[in-house]
């Protein structure tokens, strides 16, 4: 939707919600455009990152990051254009990796502000995905917490997604595995199989789900990446073999729980699984966690990128104004690729 270059249109909480979000979580504002002071500048988001955490954000609960307060802008990663600069490391038409949230436009102090690089800026929204935190999340928790070794069973939940499809191929580039992705539909399970080129991939909707996992790791599980949860989770803890390994990024079937799960058995069943069989499970925060090691990544990323051995999806929707159905639909596994607003 065009608007007014005078006008910053925001998207901030306006309630928290309760079970699923709804539309009426949010509310878009609009403000006039502000100007920077001396060491800042203006900048005018291009994209819009929408990730799973965020719903966690829109929640009152204690937590590794501060809840977004009512009335307050969304956050989000961004790619922005510098607009005007009056800072001295950075000039008109930059282009940057921040944090601006769910908004048209945002001053900044130079902090935590990242430059793309040449290669970033001929495409600029993957530093929101496979360049991006997304990408490092794959990259890191596969490798440093999974560590798989050549002929090992890798399963990735939400293989089509922004972080489990490169959980995968990093898995076959460097290590040789056999990978087995979990996807939400057919045609994600054909795309996870014949052009990210894992091993297999198994409908999580389908009825026999358990079995045909079951079938598509005959010598069981060594690296479970696990970012879903639920009845994902449920079917893969049998498989798991003896010295197992569980990075564990986040839980998406559960993000809209209002209470705990029912039953302490569940939890018992966990526990004695992961005693008996000597398995690390291990949850990480990326920056928090690897934050110092990001260079490492984005060199390595960078490169199977330029020589064609990395394949990505993006979903890309236009207008701040349909961040916040696009963002509900995620957690209802609507997207299909790394979901980003094209904002302008």
């Amino acid at each position: 939707m065009p608007h007014s270059k005078s006008v910053n249109r925001r998207i901030i909480l306006s309630s928290r919600p309760v079970g699923v979000p709804t539309i009426d979580s949010f509310m878009l504002e609009n403000f006039s455009v502000p100007a920077p002071s001396d060491g800042q500048v203006l900048l005018r988001t291009l994209y819009l990152s929408l990730d799973p955490y965020m719903r966690g954000r829109m929640s009152d609960v204690s937590s590794y990051a501060e809840p977004v307060a009512i009335g307050e802008v969304m956050v989000g990663g961004t790619v922005s254009r510098v607009e005007v600069s009056r800072h001295e490391d950075y000039h008109s038409g930059d282009l940057v990796l921040g944090y601006s949230g769910w908004q048209d436009y945002a001053i900044s102090d130079g902090t935590n502000l990242t430059k793309l690089d040449d290669q970033a800026a001929l495409h600029p929204s993957l530093a929101l995905g496979v360049l991006g935190m997304p990408g490092f999340t794959a990259y890191m928790g596969l490798l440093d917490i999974g560590r798989p070794k050549a002929g090992e069973t890798i399963v990735v939940a939400a293989a089509s997604g922004a972080v489990g499809s490169m959980v995968g191929q990093i898995a076959k580039i460097l290590k040789g595995c056999r990978v087995v992705g979990i996807a939400g539909g057919a045609s994600k399970c054909q795309f996870v199989v014949e052009v990210l080129g894992f091993d297999a991939c198994i409908n999580r909707h389908s009825d026999d789900f358990p079995q045909q996992l079951a079938i598509a790791c005959p010598k069981g599980i060594d690296v479970y990446f696990e970012s879903v949860g639920g009845a994902v989770f449920e079917a893969v803890l049998p498989l798991l073999n003896v010295h197992a390994r569980i990075p564990l990024c986040g839980q998406i079937a559960h993000y809209n729980d209002t209470g705990l799960p029912q039953g302490p058995d569940r939890l018992a069943l966990l526990t004695r699984t992961i005693l008996t069989k000597r398995i690390k499970m291990q949850g990480f925060i990326i920056y928090d966690d690897y934050g110092h090691r990001y260079g490492e990544f984005y060199q390595q990323m960078s490169a199977w990128l330029s020589e064609g051995r990395i394949k990505y999806r993006e979903d890309i929707v236009d207008g701040l104004e349909n961040a916040p159905e696009a963002f509900i639909g995620m957690l209802e596994g609507k997207n299909f690729g790394k979901l980003i607003i094209r904002i302008a």
